[in-house]
């Protein structure tokens, strides 16, 4: 019952074969980055001719390293949304051809569920019911996970996401692209303790987030430092690291929050911010000393990955009994709207 995952989100090309029984069977995960460096962000049109490049051969790969012909899978499942529509629809466009070539069902997957659902690929992964921080470029989010299909979210960015500040707050201090990994690693250079940042929305009721605030208080501190337009190099590792910290304290209290409003005990913690060292000791060493056991996929599947779309795909196809089927691709899609299969 093996399913081919494939994911064309953004700026990762990415293939992967999963079967219930034996676990994950192979993998390969392109990166755009050098693409995209020279823009400082990622451009959709490339993203997508990139992906038309790359996606075939790498099924075929995925395929060969496994000794398996496509008429042999259970289904392909695809990354229907959301994200940049163009890169979207390369994949699923190819996966509905191949599931139609093949006689088998296409699975539309949505990414968010893809990436709530990724520690499920490690061997200590979560029961249902559990918690899900969800933190990464394009979304901040806390959900509640009944089930498969089943979730309700508890807050979200009213702004920037986690990742978007970090990506933004690492160009305000010179650092290349991708900027968020870059500036973790500045971090831990720096002291956490020079500048007072504001630790968003905190003060007041709910489990929502809010980092522009934070974006902005780091772009005046810097403009206050900087001299001739230059900021020194202990000024930039402090900034930082201030930065940094904020973000995580509030990223850790508004967990801390919800599991106390649900009585859950597990949380999940996906999506790129999830790899960051610093959010990972303060969940260890703040959470589970409340009794809570928290979950990550491991580093390489916290970014996007086919093997979490493979996973989600295989989960939902006994609800799939039709070869092939319609193209789905979707830029925005809430997660709420899914349905249990």
């Amino acid at each position: 019952m093996t399913t081919l995952g494939i994911e064309t989100s953004c700026d990762e090309t990415a293939v992967a074969l999963y079967d219930p029984a034996r676990g994950l069977l192979a993998h390969l995960i392109h990166s755009q980055v050098a693409t995209h460096a020279p823009y400082g962000g990622v451009v959709p049109e490339l993203a997508s001719r990139d992906h038309i490049r790359k996606l075939l051969p790498m099924v075929d790969g995925c395929l060969g390293s496994a000794g398996l012909a496509g008429p042999e899978l259970a289904g392909v499942a695809y990354t229907a949304g959301p994200g940049l529509i163009g890169a979207l629809l390369v994949g699923a466009t190819l996966a509905v051809g191949l599931a139609e070539a093949w006689g088998i069902p296409a699975v539309p997957v949505h990414h968010m569920e893809a990436h709530l659902l990724a520690p499920l690929l490690e061997a200590d992964r979560p029961a249902f019911p559990f918690l899900a921080l969800l933190v990464s470029g394009g979304h901040s989010m806390l959900v509640e996970v009944a089930g498969l299909g089943r979730y309700r979210i508890l807050g979200q960015t009213l702004d920037d996401a986690a990742g978007e500040a970090f990506d933004k707050t690492a160009k305000m201090l010179g650092l290349p692209y991708p900027g968020g990994p870059q500036l973790a690693r500045l971090a831990g250079e720096g002291r956490a303790d020079r500048f007072a940042f504001p630790r968003p929305m905190l003060n007041r009721a709910g489990l929502d987030f809010s980092f522009s605030g934070l974006k902005t208080a780091v772009l005046l501190k810097a403009r206050e430092l900087a001299r001739d337009g230059q900021l020194a190099e202990a000024d930039r590792v402090d900034l930082a690291n201030s930065f940094q910290e904020a973000v995580v304290d509030t990223l850790v209290a508004k967990c801390a929050r919800a599991l106390d409003a649900t009585g859950l005990q597990r949380l999940v913690v996906a999506g790129g911010v999830g790899a960051n060292r610093r959010l990972r000791q303060r969940l260890r060493d703040e959470l589970t000393a409340r009794g809570a056991h928290v979950y990550y996929p491991r580093n390489e599947f916290c970014t996007d990955n086919g093997a979490m779309v493979a996973l989600a795909g295989s989960l939902r196809l006994p609800a799939v009994a039709v070869p092939g089927g319609r193209v789905e691709a979707r830029a925005r899609w809430d997660l709420e709207d899914l349905r249990q299969p």
